[in-house]
This record gives C-alpha cells, structure tokens and sequence, in this order.
C-alpha cells in the first residue's frame, strides 16, 4: 500500500514525524515522502541524515495555517499523515488564540487541502487529552478530532478517508516525564518531583504508534479512532525505576493536567470494538454503514472505558527500567 505512493507527513519534523518517516523508508519503498513543517533547521539535520534517501524526500517549508501552502503540498500526494500542533499544555493554557489557530483552524485547512487534492485517505494523530477535556489543549484536539471524522461526510464517495490514531504521551518523547527525569538525575538531583503520588499514565513506545498509524493507513474506511493497547504505570514507579534511592517531593498537579489517562470515555462504549493490538471506535454519522465495521473485532461491554487507573496491563519497575534501557532515551539525554 505504500510501495510507489507519495506521502506527505505534517509536523514531519517533529519527534513522531521524523521516526515514522525513517520507518517507512527502511521497510518501504514510497515514490515520493513530503516533509511539511516551519523549523528550517530541522529540515536541514534531517535532510543530512537520510542524504541516501534524497531522490525520495522532499522538503516543504509550510505552516498548516496557510491553506495554500498545504494544497500545494498536496499536489499528487496519495496518503496525508497530520502529526502537527501545538502540544504542550501549559503554552496551550497561556496561549489560548494561537491554539485554536493551529489545532482548530489548521485541522480545517488541512482537511480542506486535502479534499480539493483528491488525496486517498488521511490520518490525524489524536490525544489522551482530547477525552473529556481538562486544557486548552484538548479542547481543540477534541474539535480537531470532530473535524476530521465528520469530514468524511462531505468529502465524498470518491473523496479522501479520513480516521483518527490516539495514543498517550510517546515514552521517549522530548518534552515527556522521562526525559525531564533523567535531565534531574545528570544534574545530579537525588529528589524527583511528583506532581500527584497517584498518578498513573500509559506506556507508549515511537513503534507502537508508528504501527497503529499504518494500520490505520492500511485498513479504514473513514471516522474510525484507532486507539493503541498499552500498560500502565505509576510515576512513582517510574521515579524508582530511573533512580532506585531517589527521594520524591509530591509538588502538586498544574493547571490543565489530569491524575489519570483516559484513552476511551463511558460515552463511546457502544461504537468501540476491541482487536487483538488496537480498540477501534467507530463514528455514528448518517454516512456510516455497520458493514465498514473491520472484521475480527468483538464489541466491548456497555460499561468498558479505557483508563490508564484501571488498565489490565501495569508494567512495574523492572520492566520500566528494561523498557528504558532498551530504548535511545538515555542516549538522546546524554
């Protein structure tokens, strides 16, 4: 499905974007791969890197608040993956107005683009954020999730699919607890700062959500949200994991912030259907048939929710601490 397409990967510099490119270029061979983001400096480090690949890449200056730039992006592109926004909480808080115009106003631009392109189908990366809402932040990726899958309603019969991918906080992001972590313990702290010592959060690897996104390249019809299985973990075990005789100062949860993750509310119970590696729930537009629905899925009780506190799988210290040192993490810190 990918060999001989042209893929264009919004946010293709950032920490999902630059991986989920090296993997299709190692296991595929795609016609033409676009890397559409704003940071000059990045596209040059990344150019570099993959020099072997360079009559594959192609590099776009763009914005995704700048419709134009992105149609013209879009011109003979077969597959779109949407992996940009405006992601940290606390900017998002502090910077409410530029939130919405790039989560909100870009998820519209990019969904329009892609239409008028006559693109196949196009995957937006979703948030843990975006389920009941908390933060400025979710609030516009719940808005930019909406957009996405009731655009399949006016994108046409022979327009582009549109599906979601929701996943957590990828482990080894920058910018995610573990990295901060380590950054404290090469300072040579011996205290980590726990905002709430019940909190809980899903384990999310770069591959786990790769392999959800081509899945969901691969196998939707359109509207679908494609949500990753994962452990969970406790962050006091993950403090323990990083720095076994560590102390820990409970410094309180920030503004926006939740104690616990929640994958798929209560409310999307009776369209959600669980596969052996992903749950899978499913839009309830007029322009929706039960026959789309992907084989192999059982539906799940009326009363399921996905939350990373009552999670059936929990990975524990030894298995963080594997996780990490298997892993480019430290690498990256050091």
């Amino acid at each position: 499905m990918i060999d001989g397409k042209s893929i264009l990967v919004i946010g293709g510099t950032g920490y999902f974007g630059q991986n989920f490119v090296r993997f299709i270029l190692r296991y595929y061979s795609p016609k033409k791969v676009i890397i559409y983001s704003r940071d000059e400096h990045k596209q040059f480090l990344m150019r570099e890197e993959l020099i072997e690949y360079d009559n594959v890449l192609r590099f776009f200056i763009g914005n995704i608040r700048d419709e134009d730039r992105l149609r013209r992006a879009m011109k003979g592109v077969d597959y779109v993956i949407h992996a940009a926004a405006l992601k940290r909480v606390a900017s998002c808080e502090y910077n409410p107005i530029e939130a919405v115009k790039t989560n909100v106003f870009g998820a519209m631009n990019v969904l329009n683009a892609s239409i008028d392109a006559g693109v196949k189908k196009v995957v937006a990366l979703s948030t843990d954020k975006s389920v009941n809402p908390v933060n400025m932040y979710g609030g516009t990726k719940l808005v930019s999730d909406k957009l996405f899958i009731y655009g399949n309603s006016y994108s046409g019969e022979d327009g582009p699919c549109f599906s979601i991918v929701r996943f957590g906080n990828i482990a080894d992001s920058r910018g995610a607890v573990i990295p901060y972590f380590l950054k404290l313990i090469n300072q040579g702290k011996k205290e980590l700062p726990i905002t709430d010592y019940r909190m809980t959060r899903f384990w999310c690897s770069i591959d786990q959500g790769i392999e959800l996104v081509i899945k969901a390249m691969m196998c939707s019809h359109g509207g679908e949200i494609f949500v990753t299985k994962s452990p969970s973990f406790k962050i006091t075990e993950l403090a323990k994991a990083l720095l076994p005789d560590c102390q820990m100062r409970e410094s309180g949860i920030r503004d926006g912030e939740k104690i616990h993750e929640t994958m798929i509310s209560n409310e999307d119970a009776d369209r959600t259907y669980e596969y052996p590696d992903c749950y899978v729930v499913y839009p309830n537009g007029e322009w929706w048939k039960k026959e789309m629905i992907l084989k192999g899925g059982i539906k799940v009780d009326e009363d399921f929710e996905y939350i990373s506190a009552t999670n059936e799988a929990w990975i524990g210290i030894e298995e963080i601490r594997e996780q990490i040192e298997n892993s480019s993490i430290k690498e990256e810190i050091e």
